[in-house]
């Protein structure tokens, strides 16, 4: 085994046939570790999650989004056989140890070359320990050893008015400002609500932004997101939902679906919110809490978060 650092990989391998991945993030819930990986092609990656949901037993769920591919992983280790075309690549083991955790990917030719090398040189990365090379025939094997994080989930809602504003574009912004600071933005869903709510501004939609943070910083970002949309809402009823973890209650789902398809008062959500744990933010009003614990509820279901319930 040999271990090399980003820089160490760098130097060492300057192949033509090496395609650094961009970053790799891991987030830790319990025995659960959701890995987001910037694949240095866009619909190339398809591939890769394909074989890893398809290989290893370990991969409770994987997806593409554009670049982005996203790996929910069970901490343990996976009983595979690479074989050529059919599982060519996957996720051997999983660990969590101190602040650290460890991937072990494997794979045949190309994959095994991404399985050590490219990923090896990703942002994010603090080392590699490199079992096997790969390339051609040969098995490629290595683990990349990433910070442990936590995930948190930001929901906001009535930030603008009837006459100015979009709440989906200061989301964004207030993300991006969040990842100038340090915090890695992930993710940002807008959540279609109850269309016939007389009370809404438009379009009747809340927003999910998704971070990854170290967990000594969680209360730094929230802080940081409050003052951000304090600063720049038009509306005195702005209001954040805070959702730690990966996993999303089912009693919270519940409540998102239903307020895509029926009117919530201000009471039934702060009622759901306490018993469902999740922590509110009052920027400037509390109605906003409605909207803001129903973008937690689908933040992990973008095709559902979208849909219009007539």
């Amino acid at each position: 085994m040999e271990t090399l650092t980003p820089k160490d990989l760098k130097e060492k391998f300057k192949d033509p046939w090496i395609a650094p991945y961009k970053k790799v993030i891991t987030m830790v819930d319990g025995d659960m570790v959701e890995l987001v990986e910037y694949h240095p092609c866009v619909a190339g990656s398809e591939w890769v999650v394909y074989q890893y949901e398809h290989s290893s037993d370990i991969v409770e769920k994987a997806e593409r989004d554009g670049n982005k591919h996203t790996f929910l992983l069970k901490a343990g280790k996976s009983d595979f056989n690479l074989k050529a075309s059919l599982r060519a690549a996957g996720i051997e083991e999983v660990t969590v140890e101190g602040d650290e955790v460890k991937v072990v990917h494997a794979g045949l030719a190309g994959a095994g070359v991404g399985a050590a090398m490219c990923r090896g040189m990703a942002e994010g990365v603090k080392r590699v320990e490199l079992y096997d090379i790969g390339g051609g025939s040969k098995v490629g094997r290595a683990a990349v050893v990433t910070p442990q994080l936590q995930k948190v989930v930001i929901g906001i809602d009535d930030t603008d008015t009837k006459e100015e504003g979009a709440t989906w574009t200061l989301a964004n912004n207030v993300g991006m400002e969040l990842s100038k600071m340090g915090f890695e933005y992930i993710n940002h869903v807008i959540v279609q609500l109850y269309p016939h709510n007389p009370n809404k501004t438009q379009n009747c939609v809340a927003i999910a932004l998704v971070f990854a943070v170290k967990p000594d910083e969680r209360e730094k970002l929230i802080e940081e997101a409050r003052k951000m949309f304090k600063k720049h809402t038009l509306s005195h009823k702005t209001s954040m939902a805070i959702l730690d973890g990966i996993n999303v209650p089912e009693k919270l789902r519940e409540y998102a679906m239903s307020a895509k398809k029926s009117m919530i008062t201000l009471e039934e959500a702060e009622k759901a919110g306490g018993e469902i744990g999740v922590e509110f933010v009052e920027v400037t009003g509390p109605q906003g809490k409605i909207g803001a614990l129903a973008a937690l509820g689908l933040y992990n279901d973008i095709k559902e978060a979208v849909k219009v319930y007539y």
